[in-house]
C-alpha cells in the first residue's frame, strides 16, 4: 500500500496527472482519413482498397521491375495473389509502401 501511494505521489509532483483526463475529441480531419487508399500483405496475397477515388497499384520487385498493375474502383477491396516475399508497392504515382507476403 506504501508503495501505491508513493508512486501516486511522484505522479502528482511531476504534473501527470492529468494524463488520465478525457481524451480530446478526435478533430474533423480523421474522418477523411478513413476513407483513404491502403494496401497490406497477407498469407499468399496483397490487399487492396481504394478509398473515395479510383486507384492504380503498382506492385514492383525488390530489385524494381514492375510486376503488376492493379486498378481497383472506389470504395472497393481488392486482393492479388503473389508468392512469399518483398514487394514494394506505388499508389496512384502518390505513396510507396514495403509489403510482406508471407
Amino acid at each position: 500500500m506504501k508503495k501505491i501511494l508513493a508512486i501516486l505521489l511522484m505522479i502528482a509532483a511531476c504534473g501527470m496527472s492529468g494524463a488520465w483526463a478525457a481524451p480530446e475529441p478526435i478533430p474533423a480531419v480523421a474522418e477523411s482519413v478513413a476513407n483513404v487508399a491502403s494496401v497490406k500483405g497477407g498469407v499468399g496475397s496483397i490487399y487492396f482498397t481504394a478509398g473515395n477515388n479510383d486507384a492504380v497499384f503498382n506492385i514492383y520487385a525488390i530489385t524494381g521491375q514492375l510486376l503488376k498493375s492493379v486498378k481497383v474502383t472506389a470504395d472497393n477491396h481488392v486482393s492479388v495473389d503473389m508468392p512469399k516475399g518483398f514487394y514494394i508497392v506505388r499508389y496512384n504515382n502518390q505513396w510507396s509502401r514495403k509489403v510482406v507476403v508471407k
